[in-house]
């Protein structure tokens, strides 16, 4: 099986449980509640995605051959960064990275020393064997994975109220503002449900205001 890659590259994970992780961010191209393209997104079941998923033409991006290959290339981005982190990290993301991932590819991480965590929007299975599994739901698409690490809900979200979610089988639960021109009043809401249901935790993007990628 061959892999589309929209990017390969070295960071620190910028939001959610494990902010501040080192990391190899590897970016699926593709997902299932959006085209990527913009004259798509007012009919998209997802409106307010802020991430270029679309193509292969991103650092480190191409269409990788084998499972193989693509580990491979993800461990020579991480001992480029000569960084001190004992466990190397891998977060699998996209677009939706569940459309391609398998557990061959989950595997090959597993042997090149990686620790695999993916980023998904919850509508499709994972393969066996990740070892950190993030959930950020979408209203209006079908919650099939619905236990893992964490469930990080952008809010607010077309009404929809975390506390339906908090029954859920994750063991960290973030609320995440969500960007854009009111990105502001967002955070003082998102905090607020915060401070008054004390099982959700406050999911910053650290990345945009350190500006890193």
């Amino acid at each position: 099986m061959s892999y589309h890659i929209k990017e390969l590259y070295f960071t620190m994970q910028g939001e959610g449980a494990r902010t501040g992780w080192e990391a190899v961010f590897c970016r699926f191209t593709g997902c299932n509640l959006w085209s990527g393209l913009e004259q798509d997104r007012a009919t998209a079941t997802c409106t307010f995605c802020d991430t270029d998923f679309v193509g292969t033409d991103g650092p480190g991006g191409g269409v990788y051959s084998s499972a193989g290959d693509l580990a491979a290339a993800a461990r020579g981005v991480w001992d480029a960064a000569e960084t001190t982190t004992a466990c190397p990290y891998v977060v699998c993301t996209g677009g939706e990275p569940l459309l391609q991932m398998d557990e061959a590819l989950v595997e090959s991480f597993h042997a090149r020393g990686f620790a695999v965590a993916v980023e998904t929007n919850g509508t499709k299975s994972p393969p066996a064997g990740i070892d950190w599994i993030c959930v950020s739901p979408k209203l209006g698409a079908d919650l099939v994975l619905r236990r893992g690490q964490e469930l990080k809900f952008v809010y607010p979200q077309n009404g929809g109220d975390p506390a339906a979610l908090a029954g859920l089988a994750f063991e960290n639960f973030s609320l995440q503002p969500m960007d854009g021109p009111q990105r502001e009043q967002n955070t003082e809401r998102a905090a607020e449900y915060c401070r008054e249901n004390p099982r959700w935790k406050l999911s910053m993007q650290v990345h945009k205001y350190l500006g890193i990628p």
